[in-house]
């Protein structure tokens, strides 16, 4: 007779993709990766204290690993089997957070640019897009793999994303001046570096346009949705049914 067992161990079921956020209160529409429903699962979330965009983004997140660390850890004790996080510039704590909860992480959209890379056809590279070139530093690019002379636009000449996210001039977001930043800046990327064959975009907070980017540059567009989707899918295969039973239904 066949046991049904409910294995116990966790404090949350159901949810096993931890997301690390940081402390900021500007809008998460939908397409941000702090809006849950962005995702087609449930996430966990965790807010780091004092983490806020600007000490990540403009000080390289100086005196805020041990508080990922701790943050990370606790998201694995409630139950997440995989841990990610909400700025492509913590892709510097990659190796840290990894050995430090010792479950799957993928800290930053970055980290994708090595395959993105490979599947180009010869003679394409990469280009990326951040929410502020001025920060990424080649030590947050060597960390994802990437190469130093990757062409790299910023979002911080437009007047309105770099601004609402880096800058906290108040809570609210004009959206469509928002969208207008992500797309000039797609534009000055391919025109700075014809060679471009996909875009990859570094800030979490840029999915939401990234399929107006796709129409407008007639581009492939990688981003934090397409990395987290993918590391859900293997921590979440999806079943098929039992291979014994397919075989008997086509044998």
């Amino acid at each position: 007779m066949q046991r049904h067992i409910a294995k116990g161990g966790k404090a949350v079921y159901g949810a096993p993709l931890g997301i690390l956020m940081l402390e900021a209160k500007f809008p998460r529409i939908p397409g941000d990766m702090g809006n849950a429903a962005t995702w087609p699962f449930p996430v966990l979330y965790r807010v780091v204290k004092g983490a806020s965009p600007e000490k990540v983004v403009l000080n390289g997140a100086a005196g805020l690993l041990d508080d990922f660390l701790a943050a990370a850890a606790d998201l694995v004790a409630q139950g997440a089997e995989a841990i990610t996080t909400n700025c492509g510039f913590l892709s510097i704590f990659q190796q840290e957070i990894a050995a430090h909860v010792r479950v799957p992480v993928a800290t930053s959209s970055l980290l994708q640019f090595p395959w993105v890379q490979a599947i180009l056809p010869p003679g394409k590279r990469v280009g990326i897009i951040t929410v502020s070139k001025g920060s990424l530093t080649p030590r947050h690019l060597a960390a994802a793999g990437i190469p130093l002379d990757t062409p790299i636009v910023g979002a911080e000449g437009g007047k309105e994303f770099f601004r609402v996210l880096i800058n906290a001039e108040g809570q609210d977001m004009d959206v469509r001046l928002a969208a207008q930043d992500i797309l000039d800046a797609g534009r000055q990327l391919v025109a700075m570096a014809p060679d471009v064959g996909a875009i990859l975009l570094e800030c979490t907070n840029m999915p939401p346009y990234a399929f107006a980017l796709r129409e407008v540059l007639g581009l492939p567009v990688y981003d934090i949705y397409s990395l987290v989707t993918w590391l859900h899918a293997g921590i979440r295969p999806r079943e098929f049914g039992a291979p014994a039973d397919r075989a008997t239904c086509l044998g």
